[in-house]
């Protein structure tokens, strides 16, 4: 490998010798030259004095260095291009250091950058470096004062914490200053200053107290931010009634960015978001935009306390910020949802959250754990920390959380977090100190028993799988159940010896008899319970039910009470009868999910095969459950979708890409001919039902989804009338969620020049608005007959942008990673233009790059016409010289760590 690369481990963790108090900051503000002035107050700790004080710095100016008042000279510190170390620095000092950075060249976007003629600030995880020099470490927790100068240019200067004063100076320009009263780590230090418009208002808290709430965006953005501005309220209002958690400063702002490398970013009391998550409005975005931007503006918010209040020790520890803070925002988009509703509709809701939560998962995070760069959710070691911001480091980390949520229940839970933050505010934290604290919960409520199995959670990568046997005796009335847990080794843990310890397992389960009705469950000693919870923590365990006549049908895994994969041999009747009748949700969903994938699985393997058949029973069950009228709209929508083509390539070794699209395409065609009627009239019945129809609602949402998912199926059967009301959708529709739908279905299924004559006309009436551009540039990135040839030109347009990373996104990794059709092309055209992408990107934005460069992170489990030319395709970014140590990271572990031996189905 041409790129040398240095690892970090967890192990090897020392605290920074140096407390650095108060930190003031002074900012004069050019775009081609910055100059900061940093004053700190520092002092060393008592139990560890070491007189070579060290701090980081990247793309800095060195003007001068001064401790005490003194000016050092050359002799007295040594500088690097990565480090500035002060020699003899004394117990106690007040250090200034007066340094330049270049905003306008700064492409990585980390540091204090420019965004649309605005500067911006980007500091976690490591990006504080490129502003001044500092102790650039989560641990290290100071107050902040804030000065800003800059021309009349950029009227709004924004800081973190509370304005303490605004003067005009006697050359023209603005000064501001800020202060933060609460210590915080440099991660969460932001700056913003530039031209923007506001929506604001006054919030009283539980506490009395009158808050002020600010939403800044782009002058072109008008009334583009008031579901943010109302989501972030209704996040205040649920973690002070929910938590009992307050928001602490005098006001709370959130800055809208056009060009971001995240979603958002939670700096104390200044979020700054990607302007994904921040503009809507019922022209502009769809359903999944308006909940994707709830969702994301209650995560930040939350991590006033769960990441800001309480932060992190070291990046190891980056899950205790976000796997928390996930939880955390599911639990309130849920919560948000369901409250119009009461009984069996607030069931669906939370059920419905719960299922796309698990789709995300299953997609995502499960195939990372099964790849070169899988990870447990607290990390050994890294080389470079921007690639640990993981779907394993969020959702899987969020799914650990709730498996404390369910087994110590809501109550004992609160109590535990009410502890954590009594005990943590204002430090930094890790893993082991929240762990430790349920841990104690639990067992003062369950005497005799401990949570040491499940810290292996957060010490092993990969999916446990727990193997599920039912014996039943007819004579006894009892039932024996068996769970037997295993996971292989991932990733780097391949090159050690399988020593894998069991993970503690909460399996939630339920029986029905074979006539679709529930069987209360009795464990010896416990009262009778539809749904039981069992506590898995060795590798084999048996629980025995009494006074069960018959061999039940399991409903295993309810609710997906665990992060796992479940080894249980079905029949298909049994999957028809949960299909129907499993009254919890989720896993009825489950079932159907099962029923599709089992479908689509065996049609791969048959797929020259003609004629291929579905039976009516199959076809039937579709049926009941679309005319089933108690099943909200929501759910019906997401029990009805069959399962993706990622998720399914888990269940397919060696993965055979065309086989399994094609499977899936022929099953969509069989539904929607079947049921062509039934979904003409779903599709009518809804499309003639106008309350509500634009404004965005939970219900209102659902509708759509219901309606778009029946002309989706009627298109996929080739049903004459499919095309007419797809175009008429497209022409008629009031809200883009219906547009950017009807759209899609005439990009993929129908010829190139209605496609073309709908995308031009769709641009013309967007091209001022560069978040709807981003869904027209995606549209056809991940277009069925999108090839090379056709990406290439498409980034070719004027509007794409290659330091704007959503304009990467929409093109460049909708392609690479999304449009399984084009990426995979039999001359290998597909894996060419990747690796062009990821050199390009990688000298403008190495952590964008580094995202790219996971798009083949399983190519050791595809057939052979696949995974050879993917493997050459990565050595040969393995000996490209140069490369940044973000791509080197990933391509190094991801031919260093695949799995290479035989394959099975």
């Amino acid at each position: 490998m041409k790129t040398s690369l240095d690892t970090i481990y967890r192990k090897d963790y020392k605290a920074y010798p140096y407390k650095i108090e108060n930190v003031n900051l002074t900012f004069d503000l050019s775009p081609e030259i910055t100059r900061v002035c940093n004053i700190m107050d520092i002092c060393c700790k008592l139990d560890s004095f070491d007189n070579i004080l060290h701090l980081n710095g990247e793309d800095l100016e060195l003007i001068s260095l001064s401790v005490n008042g003194k000016l050092l000279n050359n002799n007295q510190y040594t500088l690097t291009s990565k480090t500035l170390s002060i020699h003899n620095f004394p117990k106690k000092a007040t250090m200034k250091i007066v340094s330049q950075c270049k905003p306008n060249i700064n492409s990585v976007l980390m540091g204090l950058y420019i965004s649309k003629g605005n500067f911006i600030t980007q500091c976690e995880p490591e990006g504080f470096r490129r502003i001044t020099w500092f102790a650039d470490r989560p641990d290290v927790l100071s107050r902040y004062r804030v000065t800003i100068r800059a021309s009349k240019d950029f009227p709004i200067l924004l800081s973190n914490g509370n304005l303490i004063k605004k003067e005009i100076l006697s050359d023209g320009r603005q000064e501001v200053q800020w202060y933060d009263p609460f210590p915080k780590p440099c991660y969460l230090f932001a700056l913003v200053a530039g031209n923007y418009i506001v929506n604001e208002t006054y919030l009283n808290n539980y506490k009395n107290r009158n808050i002020l709430l600010q939403i800044y965006s782009s002058p072109d953005s008008t009334n583009k931010t008031q579901w943010a501005l109302d989501s972030l309220i209704q996040a205040i209002q649920w973690d002070e009634k929910y938590y009992g958690l307050e928001l602490d400063l005098e006001r709370f702002m959130i800055v809208s960015v056009h060009d971001f490398n995240m979603g958002a970013m939670e700096n104390k009391g200044l979020n700054i978001f990607n302007s994904a998550y921040v503009l809507a409005n019922s022209e502009t975005a769809t359903d999944s935009d308006y909940e994707n931007i709830q969702s994301v503006i209650g995560h930040e918010y939350f991590h006033n306390w769960t990441g800001n209040r309480i932060t992190c020790r070291d990046w190891f520890q980056l899950s205790l910020k976000e796997g928390l803070t996930v939880f955390r925002d599911q639990q309130f988009s849920a919560a948000i949802a369901a409250s119009d509703f009461e009984g069996s509709f607030a069931n669906s809701v939370y059920a419905v959250k719960r299922i796309d939560n698990v789709i995300n998962l299953r997609a995502e995070q499960f195939a990372e754990d099964e790849s070169p760069l899988a990870h447990p959710i607290r990390p050994e070691s890294y080389s470079e920390i921007s690639n640990f911001y993981t779907e394993t480091i969020y959702e899987k980390g969020a799914e650990v959380i709730r498996m404390l949520h369910t087994l110590l229940g809501n109550v004992r839970f609160l109590e535990g977090m009410k502890e954590y933050f009594r005990k943590y505010d204002g430090k930094a934290a890790t893993c082991d100190d929240f762990l430790n604290i349920m841990e104690f919960f639990y067992i003062k409520y369950n005497p005799g028993k401990n949570l040491s199995a499940f810290h292996q959670w957060y010490l092993q990568a990969g999916t446990p799988k727990v193997k599920v046997t039912i014996d039943h005796c007819k004579i006894k009335k009892s039932c024996v159940i068996t769970l037997e847990q295993s996971c292989k080794p991932v990733g780097i843990e391949q090159n050690k010896i399988n020593n894998k310890k069991p993970y503690h397992i909460p399996f939630s389960i339920g029986f029905l008899d074979h006539q679709g009705n529930s069987i209360p469950l009795i464990l010896k000693g416990s009262p009778p319970s539809e749904t039981v919870l069992l506590e898995l923590s060795k590798p084999i365990q048996r629980w025995v039910f009494e006074d069960i006549s018959d061999k039940p049908i399991p409903s295993l895994l309810r609710n997906f009470s665990a992060p796992i994969t479940v080894d249980y041999s079905y029949t298909e009747s049994e999957l028809y009868l949960l299909c129907l009748h499993d009254k919890d949700l989720f896993s009825r969903w489950e079932s159907v999910n099962k029923l599709a994938s089992h479908k689509i699985l065996n049609l791969a393997k048959q797929i020259t095969q003609n004629p291929i058949l579905v039976n009516n029973k199959f076809i039937k069950i579709w049926e009941q459950l679309l005319t089933d009228s108690t099943l909200d709209p929501s759910y019906r929508a997401r029990i009805l979708s069959l399962p993706e083509e990622k998720t399914l390539s888990k269940y397919m070794k060696p993965i055979d890409t065309p086989s399994l699209l094609k499977a899936i395409e022929i099953l969509e065609s069989i539904i929607g001919n079947k049921l062509s009627n039934l979904w003409e009239r779903i599709f009518n019945n809804i499309n003639n039902y106008k309350n509500d129809n634009v404004t965005y609602s939970y219900i209102s949402a659902g509708y759509r989804a219901l309606k778009n998912l029946a002309l989706y199926y009627l298109v996929a059967s080739d049903n004459s009338n499919g095309k007419i009301l797809a175009q008429k959708q497209y022409e008629k529709s009031d809200n883009m969620t219906d547009r950017i739908a009807a759209l899609s279905l005439l990009i993929n299924f129908y010829n190139e020049d209605l496609a073309i004559d709908a995308l031009e006309r769709f641009y013309e009436k967007w091209n001022h608005d560069p978040l709807v551009i981003d869904k027209w540039f995606s549209l056809q990135a991940r277009g069925r007959n999108t090839d090379v040839k056709k990406i290439r030109k498409l980034m070719n347009h004027p509007k794409f942008d290659w330091h704007n990373p959503n304009r990467v996104r929409s093109v460049i990794f909708q392609f690479c990673m999304h449009n399984t059709y084009g990426i995979h092309q039999s001359d290998g055209s597909g894996y060419e233009y990747w690796i062009e992408q990821v050199l390009i990107l990688d000298k403008i934005n190495p952590e964008i790059a580094s995202r790219l460069a996971r798009a083949f992170d399983n190519w050791s489990y595809f057939t052979d016409k696949f995974r050879y030319p993917m493997k050459k395709s990565l050595e040969y970014l393995y000996n490209y010289p140069n490369l940044s140590k973000n791509v080197s990271e990933v391509i190094f572990k991801t031919l260093e760590f695949s799995y290479e031996g035989e394959v099975e189905f």
